[in-house]
């Protein structure tokens, strides 16, 4: 089992040029040129230029905050509201457990992509409407994995007797069952932030995300999908990007899962 340290200093370096770069490379990503329309790659425009002669370095370094404010937010709040959820289900049981399964199998019952659109299309798109929706659309599958262990948590003869000396509910869980289920929690959340960007790269790239003059990696690649045939470079890069951030985190998350199993086993 190996640390997966080039996906860690992949991921790293993308995090850092994305918020950080745009102090070292001052070209707005905003101005326009006229005598600068879909240039290929060159020293001076490192990763070309789009149909409006706007620098795509530029832009993908300003996409790059938005797409990951909005992976890691929804992420988060998924990863929360199903850890929450499935803990409540697992340790209270009885109704409280019926009404989870039943409101994860009402939502399951819809696509998530079309689940998503549905829900974007009463809304104008910007990052926090982007990562509330994407968040609702994604804590089910947290919720069921959080539920089935803290199942098997609350029937261990230890939390039995703590539950009859009276200790407080509260305390068991965050005593008790936090520690436990913190791989879990964590697996699910690398993995929703690779999900969270496809999302809104999909949202974005069908017109109905991120929207002028804001941007992302997905609406860049929107862009430049009516002039793919001449110009590869402006879809070719977010597109590259967005690949790299999930090939790292798909590795880190691999990896997780290997440690978590390796420690159950070990326990076992």
């Amino acid at each position: 089992m190996r640390v997966p340290y080039f996906s860690l200093v992949l991921l790293l370096l993308i995090v850092l040029i994305s918020f950080f770069g745009s102090y070292f490379y001052g070209v707005s990503p905003f101005e326009l040129d006229k005598n600068a329309i879909l240039l290929p790659p060159s020293f001076e425009h490192p990763f070309g230029t789009d149909r409006l002669g706007r620098d795509l370095l530029a832009r993908v370094i300003e996409g790059g905050k938005v797409s990951l404010i909005i992976g890691v937010g929804s992420a988060l709040i998924a990863s929360l509201l199903g850890l929450i959820i499935g803990v409540s289900a697992g340790f209270f049981k009885g109704w409280i457990d019926k009404f989870v399964i039943l409101m994860i199998d009402l939502f399951l019952t819809f696509p998530t992509f079309f689940l998503l659109l549905a829900l974007i299309s009463y809304m104008n798109a910007s990052a926090l409407v982007l990562i509330v929706v994407i968040s609702i659309t994604g804590w089910m599958g947290m919720a069921r994995m959080i539920r089935s262990e803290s199942f098997a948590i609350a029937n261990k003869p230890y939390i039995k007797v703590l539950k009859l000396s009276k200790v407080s509910k509260l305390k068991i869980i965050l005593k008790y069952f936090t520690p436990i289920l913190a791989p879990i929690f964590l697996i699910a959340f690398t993995f929703g932030v690779g999900g969270a960007i496809l999302a809104e790269s999909g949202l974005s790239f069908l017109g109905i995300g991120i929207m002028p003059p804001n941007i992302s990696w997905g609406s860049i690649l929107s862009e430049g999908k009516d002039v793919v045939s001449i110009a590869w470079w402006v879809s070719f890069f977010p597109g590259l990007m967005i690949f790299l951030v999930i090939y790292s985190l798909s590795n880190i998350s691999d990896y997780l899962q290997q440690v978590s199993n390796q420690k159950e086993s070990f326990v076992s």
